[in-house]
């Protein structure tokens, strides 16, 4: 499977998400109406803004499908990116909206006692939710698609405001109304945790930003390929689900080109292995081993 089918298979989480929030948002808001339940009536319009973070996510996926053009040479993958970072940007209105939600609730002087039902309308969407999560984190992770991983976040936030719902409604029936707004801003605090994570995941990708752990462990393992004398500069940056690598190394100066050559065959191929890059520009320089001196005493 290429690049390209793997974020074909991303396109199918994304519209169970959509056909999730479609089904649930409708029966929230009958039920909410219906069973007095101002939290199930939240819940539900939270789920219709969720479908527009999926559908952004949706679109984001489709554009990253676009094979490179002489506008975008390294190809449209970083459409992922911003399709996650616009899905941090709603679920983080959504967390500030139930954070507000929240505290008026707690402090408003009349509370409504909603139908026990509307409780396990709640929980069935809580489940549905979860189940939905499940299953496109385990599609995200397969094949490394970082929208498609945001898409999964906002999921797990909808399936906790069911929750939370949920147990508000259960609360109002024991006489405790001040649960369901406690609960309300409790969950509105995880959505707004989850939407930074995304963001700032996001952002650090856009702006060229990279593990340095991970970068020390790539160096490794193109240092102890076979012919390389040391190691110049190394780079890396994240493209969509995909990872670029420049590395500068240093081999022995009497080698042929065709040797050098086969020295950088053999680093992209170990990079394949390990670390699963298959974008690696290797440039190689004669080894000079005072100019290495000089690196180390720097390093010092």
């Amino acid at each position: 499977m290429n690049q390209y089918d793997e974020i074909k298979q991303g396109e199918k989480g994304a519209w169970v998400s959509i056909g999730a929030y479609l089904v649930l948002s409708a029966l929230k808001l009958a039920a909410g109406y219906w069973f007095v339940s101002g939290a199930l009536v939240a819940d539900g319009f939270n789920n219709l803004t969720d479908i527009v973070a999926s559908a952004a996510v949706l679109i984001g996926l489709r554009i990253s499908q676009k094979p490179p053009d002489k506008d975008h040479p390294y190809g449209h993958f970083r459409a992922e990116t911003i399709a996650a970072l616009i899905a941090s940007f709603i679920m983080a209105t959504v967390g500030i909206q139930v954070l507000i939600s929240a505290v008026k609730s707690l402090f408003s002087p009349e509370h409504s006692v909603p139908d026990l039902t509307s409780a396990w309308v709640a929980l069935f969407a809580a489940l549905c939710m979860a189940g939905v999560y499940m299953y496109n984190r385990r599609l995200a992770l397969r094949i490394n698609n970082q929208a498609l991983l945001a898409a999964a976040k906002d999921n797990l936030s909808d399936a906790l405001v069911s929750t939370g719902a949920a147990i508000g409604i259960i609360g109002a029936q024991f006489g405790l109304p001040w649960l369901d707004p406690v609960a309300a801003f409790a969950v509105g605090v995880i959505i707004c945790k989850t939407a930074w994570e995304i963001f700032y995941s996001s952002t650090h990708a856009l702006t060229d930003g990279f593990d340095a752990n991970e970068l020390s462990t790539m160096r490794s393992t193109i240092a102890r390929t076979k012919g390389v004398k040391s190691i110049k500069d190394i780079k890396a940056r994240v493209h969509g689900s995909h990872v670029l690598v420049d590395v500068i190394v240093q081999v022995d100066p009497e080698l042929t080109l065709v040797e050098s050559h086969q020295i950088c065959d053999e680093i992209e191929n170990r990079m394949g292995r390990k670390h699963n890059i298959m974008s690696v520009h290797v440039h190689v320089e004669p080894h000079d081993i005072a100019e290495e001196f000089e690196y180390m005493a720097d390093k010092k």
